[in-house]
């Protein structure tokens, strides 16, 4: 039998444990390279399988497109599909050599003039997008999309010198934070828990573990989430809870929270597997499409949390 890169479930897996009921979802709902994800997390499948589903969205000019981030739909390259290409390189261990190099060359090209990221670039008008994520003519830089990329490369220990400025203007951003909201402080933690100077981090991360206390952005009692405030544009219900900015023990968001807080936070994310064994989406439904495609990767996400904190999967 010619070897695929995911190894089938084994039969003596009992049936009914979270990553089985998972992977029943994942083969019934996701793309091919959500599919390829999870056999590499869960099964030991290799990495090539999972780069060569990646190269599908690859585009000429180094960037992503293709919808791989699926509330961005259309062919054109955007600064949120390349920062999901840099995540799942780094999943499997490939973030590095020239196709990164490309990668790079493609973001100093759609950067702005204080060398950050837009959310979403001008090219994508035409081509169906979220209600949520609006297309300018002018974007302003954006944390949301800078933060999670120059993390990333650092974490890598890629250096471009277009990493320089972005890297600087995290910095600004972060320390001067007054009001945010939950996606901004993930950004900003994908950030600090790479960013070089470890001193610097710990202090801003400290900083802004006090603000996501002080303005109630994460909802410490899953039971009763209502008792916690929304953020304007949100979903109805779209709250965050500790597990959301603390994905890892070695996250400096672990700190924001009490060993009860967190664990309550586990427990409410290990509840929320669905009946078809997928866990269900947080924010704005604006399709069908999107929305089908984006959850295999927050079902993921979701097991790797768990697993990361030694909560049984199966």
């Amino acid at each position: 039998m010619a070897e695929t890169g995911a190894p089938p479930l084994p039969p003596s897996l009992p049936p009914h444990t979270p990553v089985a009921r998972a992977e029943r979802f994942v083969w019934l709902t996701a793309r091919v390279l959500e599919q390829r994800l999870f056999a590499h997390h869960f099964r030991d499948g290799a990495a090539d399988p999972v780069e060569t589903a990646l190269d599908a969205y690859r585009n000429e000019d180094g960037g992503y497109g293709h919808a791989l981030e699926p509330d961005l739909r259309g062919p054109v390259s955007q600064p949120l599909h390349t920062a999901r290409a840099l995540r799942v390189l780094d999943a499997v261990g490939r973030c590095a050599g020239q196709r990164v190099e490309h990668m790079c060359r493609y973001l100093t090209s759609v950067s702005t003039a204080d060398g950050a990221l837009p959310a979403v670039h001008p090219s994508q008008r035409g081509y169906p997008t979220a209600p949520f994520v609006p297309v300018v003519d002018d974007p302003p830089s954006d944390l949301l999309a800078t933060g999670p990329v120059v993390g990333l490369l650092h974490r890598n220990e890629v250096w471009h010198a277009w990493l320089f400025r972005a890297t600087d203007f995290c910095w600004q951003t972060v320390e001067s934070l007054e009001k945010s909201h939950p996606y901004e402080i993930e950004a900003a933690v994908a950030f600090l828990d790479s960013a070089p100077d470890r001193p610097r981090a710990e202090a801003a991360a400290d900083r802004l573990g006090r603000l996501v206390r002080e303005h109630r952005l994460a909802a410490l009692d899953p039971d009763n989430p209502d008792a916690y405030p929304v953020s304007p544009g949100y979903a109805p219900g779209e709250h965050h809870f500790p597990h959301d900015y603390a994905r890892t023990p070695s996250s400096l968001a672990r700190a924001w929270f009490t060993d009860d807080e967190m664990a309550r936070s586990l427990d409410h994310l290990a509840a929320r597997q669905q009946e078809d064994g997928g866990w269900p989406l947080s924010w704005l439904r604006w399709a069908p499409a999107p929305a089908l495609e984006a959850r295999p990767a927050v079902t993921i996400e979701a097991l790797l949390t768990l697993r990361a904190y030694g909560r049984g999967i199966g």
